[in-house]
């Protein structure tokens, strides 16, 4: 009989799904050659959400309606189910630094890039955005100090002004001020040493921080002219003219020039000498024809430290604008706001060709799901939400900056994609909405004591890229064989020797030697927290028209799976739909001639193999 889904009603809703066989693809991990990355692939017209939570625990995950499972023998990069109990979580250092952020930031304790002048949705004008405040306060010497020793308080300052200059070089470049088609670089503000004042300026003892970047946006403009990017003009005049505005002098000055509005809310001075952007203490000021000149110095206001050690002004002195974070759990729909997001995210983080990222091809990612909800009950086997696919939404202050594509399941959370905002970056939103979801599996598992753990999705040990999920400890694995969980910490030193391993065999290595694993120290320190990812995210499948057909696409030189794995069991139980109607195949053989049914035969086999003996026999495997 048809597996069904948890309703309210009787009506018995049914797995559907179509076989699609093992496909070739190009890795989307380490871009390897086309065949060398292979795995399994149903579609599915619906699925329950008992069924998924077993594929899942078989190593199958989904995108869009497309259900995949890697050949973990075969493809270049073995991809393993990763999970973690959520009730055993221990955060490490980074992860609690990373809620401290976001609580700073709400508080309105954090200076960043646009933390308080939001874009006005109903507007497309940027051009107010470089200029930034800090919590609605003038950046005066108490939250930029000049000359302070506070090692915090002076990486804040940089990265502040750092962050005014990349703003005001994007503001130039929008203006055509730059030319278009050159990669420019980030700025870097860094802080000048004593040995190092004489050699920049005569004013040595005033000169507190310097940034170097027009030296590095001319640098670009020349490579990209070199490499035929921008087209040189033939006019000797005129070659003349684009050399002088294109000089490290010229860009400085254009910069500092549009800078003045920050130098009012620093409270420093900003001039631009030889190339060099210079900032200066507050007590001289630096004059049109650039002389120095004495300014009266602003009072130091009473500052105090938290509980964290960060330093912070009393409130007297200014009023701080505290932010709203709000989070929202919907059922998995199409929503403009969203896909503006979405495609925002993929262009500028990801690279992708504005052309590729659809409306269509989004809404098959991410949108469109095969599992069928189920609403909640009043006993304690659905939480609130119920079971299903969904988009959870965090928005501060009203506006949307990242959307976690997730699958509520009777055992877990899945974590299917996150995206956000770019000009959010600076929050880490993806390694903070990863201990949400935890959090959120802790909090109802009052309401369904099933709902335990938390699933990242793939775990690959032979790239960076997503080695970071281990941080999220303590994790485990699922062995690619027998489907058991092993702890990461014993899968590690299995992983650091070869790409694929049955993890259940670690009692016993290769030489025999018994094995015993060791935590290290490495990684009791949750070493993988510096890796610099933010996106708890597997590959997109299906995520456009081109990568449909090479999905769909069959590969007829594949070795046949009948000489590889032997018969597992009859497959007379396999649940067939025809036409409408269900029936298991050996109520059905009699219909097919030889040729037909030797075929079909093998081609159960393969499925029954990977999706186990139970699945097959509860989900119904469509012919047409």
């Amino acid at each position: 009989m048809a597996s069904s889904s948890r309703s309210n009603n009787n009506t018995p809703r049914e797995s559907v799904v179509v076989d699609c066989g093992r496909r070739r693809t190009s890795c989307g991990y380490c871009r390897s050659p086309r065949q060398n990355s292979i795995s399994h692939g149903m579609w599915a017209h619906s699925l329950t959400v008992d069924d998924y939570q077993d594929l899942l625990d078989r190593g199958w995950r989904r995108s869009g309606c497309f259900l995949y499972k890697p050949e973990m023998e075969r493809t270049c990069c073995p991809s393993y189910t990763i999970r973690l109990k959520a009730s055993d979580f221990v955060p490490s250092k980074e992860q609690l630094r990373v809620s401290r952020r976001i609580q700073r930031f709400l508080d309105g304790n954090l200076g960043v890039k646009r933390a308080d002048v939001l874009e006005d949705p109903n507007t497309s004008k940027k051009s107010e955005s470089f200029i930034h405040q800090n919590s609605s306060k003038p950046m005066s010497e108490e939250s930029l100090p000049a000359g302070s020793e506070d090692g915090e308080e002076i990486e804040k300052s940089l990265h502040y002004l750092s962050v005014q200059i990349d703003n005001v070089i994007q503001m130039l470049a929008e203006k055509g001020e730059f030319p278009s088609g050159v990669q420019l670089p980030k700025a870097s503000v860094r802080k000048v040493s004593q040995g190092k004042r004489k050699l920049l300026v005569n004013e040595s003892e005033d000169l507190l921080y310097s940034s170097n970047i027009a030296f590095q946006i001319a640098a670009s403009i020349k490579r990209a002219k070199s490499s035929g990017k921008i087209v040189n003009d033939s006019n000797p005049s005129r070659v003349c003219e684009e050399e002088n505005v294109s000089s490290p002098k010229s860009i400085a000055e254009r910069l500092v020039a549009s800078l003045d509005p920050t130098a009012k809310y620093s409270g420093l001075f900003i001039r631009a000498c030889n190339g060099h952007i210079n900032f200066y203490a507050p007590s001289k000021q630096v004059s049109a024809s650039g002389s120095v000149q004495n300014a009266p110095v602003p009072k130091k206001s009473k500052m105090k430290r938290d509980t964290e050690g960060n330093c912070s002004i009393s409130p007297q002195h200014y009023q701080v604008k505290r932010r709203k974070l709000e989070i929202r759990l919907n059922v998995s729909s199409f929503n403009p706001e969203e896909f503006d997001l979405y495609r925002r995210y993929q262009i500028k983080v990801h690279n992708d060709k504005p052309q590729k990222v659809t409306e269509n091809s989004y809404r098959r990612f991410l949108v469109d799901t095969p599992l069928l909800y189920v609403p909640p009950t009043r006993d304690s086997t659905v939480p609130p939400c119920g079971f299903g696919s969904f988009h959870q939404q965090y928005l501060i202050d009203g506006q949307l900056v990242a959307v976690g594509v997730i699958d509520i399941l009777p055992n877990c959370l899945s974590s299917k994609y996150l995206f956000w905002d770019p000009d959010f970056a600076f929050l880490s939103l993806g390694k903070y909405s990863a201990l949400q979801e935890i959090g959120w599996v802790k909090e109802n598992q009052v309401h369904c004591p099933s709902l335990q753990y938390y699933y990242l999705g793939y775990y690959i040990h032979s790239c960076n890229k997503m080695r970071y999920k281990a941080a999220y400890r303590p994790s485990e694995l699922l062995c690619p064989l027998r489907y058991q969980w092993v702890p990461f910490d014993i899968a590690r030193p299995l992983l650091d020797r070869k790409p694929y391993v049955v993890l259940s065999d670690f009692p016993i290595l290769q030489n025999g030697e018994s094995f015993l694993p060791q935590v290290t120290d490495d990684l009791s320190r949750g070493q993988f927290d510096d890796i610099a990812q933010e996106d708890a995210n597997d590959v997109p499948m299906l995520e456009d028209e081109e990568m449909v057909e090479s999905e769909l696409e069959c590969s007829d030189d594949e070795p046949d799976l009948e000489t590889d794995y032997p018969e597992n069991g009859d497959v007379g139980k396999v649940l067939l739909g025809i036409n409408g109607s269900c029936m298991k195949y050996k109520d059905l053989r009699r219909v097919f001639g030889p040729k037909q049914r030797s075929y079909l035969e093998s081609q159960l086999r393969r499925y029954r193999r990977v999706v186990g003996t139970l699945l097959s026999e509860r989900m119904v495997y469509s012919l047409g």
